[in-house]
């Protein structure tokens, strides 16, 4: 017998809901694609797209010299092709011809121009603008120079060799923007974004809704030649939590929710993370591979701190069951973290991590109250009301050990912020692949990418580790390189400046009319191919 709750969202499921409130006549409403962003929007500014919330809208607005395809291979975006010279420094691109920026008041009264070379020069010299402050500014740490060689050719010449840089180039940090748009709106530029993609910047209620038109100077076609992209719009709107952003999605309120809360996870799958019978005829699950590790972060910059002792973040690592977590709390979506900081997928050989152990964990709390003669030991851990479960699981893991621990829910831009700025004593957060390679999960312990102008938001600082991972950035070696992302990744272990939580796994739900929605391991938002039946 169907529960009541459950019974009240099968008959949600089945209705025909309203398709939109866009109140804009212009727009077909069958062809406009809803999704809510619980954490808000920061900026729409490519030199911003730090987190999933700024990223999945600025994918659909600008475009860099590569692109990533659904399986990570690295594709031509607005270069035509590239070379790389034999010693591993040198790239020069070849820029297409023919590509738009979105029309704009900036380059005269509704006109547009061409995309050139010194666009990509100009993107990249603002990128690396310390009066910009971009959080991405490091993607160019191992960049010697660049320069446009005229209209159609871009050239890059590295530090030093680095076969992931390509990768690095598909960040939305990359993109090209004109001098016009940025120089005509200064610090706006982020709320009145102009770029090339298959979107253009319509309208943003702050807090209430973003609207993104069709470009229809977009240059890519699909196999039959039809210009891209086929949706009219998309309309995003901002309900603070997953809860109401799942009600909404239940009325057809919305097209699509990635992941869903954790208090209806039961109602709509099984204990091994699939679609309930109940529900396979009134909306899809996607599932795919995901490179994201959910961690929890100890904070190392206050020398005061309890933290600064590892026999007390070794005994917390020690001291959670992660198998118990991933089956009651996660439905068996993902996989428990008890390897190393590096998700499952990347890595040939899997770093040992931490297994379940209560009797090691309260060994080594008494060792460290026997050293510190400290009889109680008292932590905070914030974390935004999205992963309330989990951290509450936590806590009361750490209380069989003695350890007292105070959660500290905020909201999620707060989180972020207080993050950033080294505020938090431990904190909840996850890191997605911004490419796909080892070395983007090793640079969040190296020194000089201290947050907030980098991602060790830790502040992790290990003289070893630094050496180690220059070397692993110079080395042209696979096989070589890999042996160092092993022992970079037993050392985050071995010190634990963090707690490696679980491997997720991406759930994507959508309405049954929604065809072209794909997934991807970074998570990426690609609607560009994506239509409404």
């Amino acid at each position: 017998m169907i529960k009541k709750f459950e019974y009240f969202l099968y008959l949600i499921f089945i209705l025909v809901g309203i398709t939109s409130c866009l109140n804009d006549s212009s727009f077909n409403k069958d062809k406009i694609f809803r999704y809510n962003e619980h954490s808000n929007i920061s900026s729409l500014d490519p030199a911003f797209s730090s987190t999933l919330r700024n990223i999945w809208p600025v994918n659909q607005l600008f475009n860099g010299l590569v692109q990533l395809d659904d399986s990570l291979n690295i594709k031509p975006d607005l270069s035509k092709n590239w070379k790389i010279s034999e010693d591993g420094k040198t790239y020069e691109f070849k820029i297409k011809k023919n590509i738009f920026f979105h029309k704009s008041i900036v380059f005269g009264k509704d006109s547009t121009r061409n995309v050139n070379a010194f666009d990509f020069e100009y993107s990249f010299k603002r990128l690396q603008n310390p009066k910009l402050a971009s959080p991405g500014s490091w993607v160019l740490n191992n960049v010697d120079n660049f320069k446009a060689l005229n209209d159609s050719v871009f050239l890059i010449k590295l530090k030093n060799p680095f076969s992931a840089f390509l990768g690095i180039l598909s960040m939305k940090y990359c993109s090209v923007v004109p001098k016009e748009a940025v120089e005509y709106f200064k610090s706006k530029f982020g709320k009145n974004p102009i770029g090339t993609g298959p979107f253009k910047f319509k309208r943003w209620e702050e807090n209430i809704k973003l609207v993104l038109r069709k470009n229809n100077l977009f240059f890519e076609k699909d196999s039959k030649g039809n210009r891209l992209p086929y949706l009219e719009a998309i309309s995003i709107t901002f309900l603070p939590d997953k809860k109401s952003e799942f009600m909404e999605f239940a009325q057809n309120k919305i097209d699509f929710i990635n992941s869903i809360d954790s208090s209806f996870k039961d109602q709509l799958l099984n204990i091994n993370g699939d679609l309930k019978k109940e529900y396979r005829n009134s909306i899809n699950l996607l599932t795919g591979p995901y490179l994201n590790t959910e961690y929890i972060g100890f904070f190392l910059g206050d020398k005061k701190s309890v933290l600064q002792n590892k026999k007390l973040r070794l005994a917390i690592n020690y001291g959670i069951d992660r198998k118990k977590m991933m089956k009651y709390l996660r439905n068996n979506i993902g996989y428990p973290a008890n390897n190393g900081f590096i998700p499952l997928g990347l890595q040939k050989k899997l770093t040992k991590g931490f297994q379940y152990d209560l009797k090691k964990s309260l060994q080594l709390i008494n060792e460290y109250k026997t050293e510190t003669k400290q009889k109680s030991i008292e932590i905070i851990l914030s974390s935004d009301a999205n992963y309330l479960d989990i951290v509450e699981f936590i806590q009361r893991e750490l209380l069989k050990i003695g350890v007292n621990v105070k959660i500290n829910i905020l909201p999620p831009s707060s989180l972020r912020q207080a993050k950033s700025n080294g505020k938090l004593e431990m904190f909840r957060a996850s890191w997605i692949a911004d490419y796909p390679d080892s070395q983007n999960y090793l640079s969040l312990f190296y020194s000089k990418n201290l947050a907030p102008n980098g991602p060790n938001y830790t502040h992790f600082k290990n003289d070893y580790y630094d050496l180690l991972f220059l070397k692993m950035i110079k080395e042209r070696s696979k096989k070589v390189r890999d042996k160092l992302y092993s022992k970079l990744d037993s050392l985050i272990i071995d010190e634990a400046p963090i707690i490696p939580l679980y491997y997720d796994k991406i759930m994507r739900f959508s309405q049954k009319n929604i065809i072209g929605l794909e997934t991807n391991p970074i998570n990426q938002l690609n609607l560009k191919r994506v239509y409404k039946k």
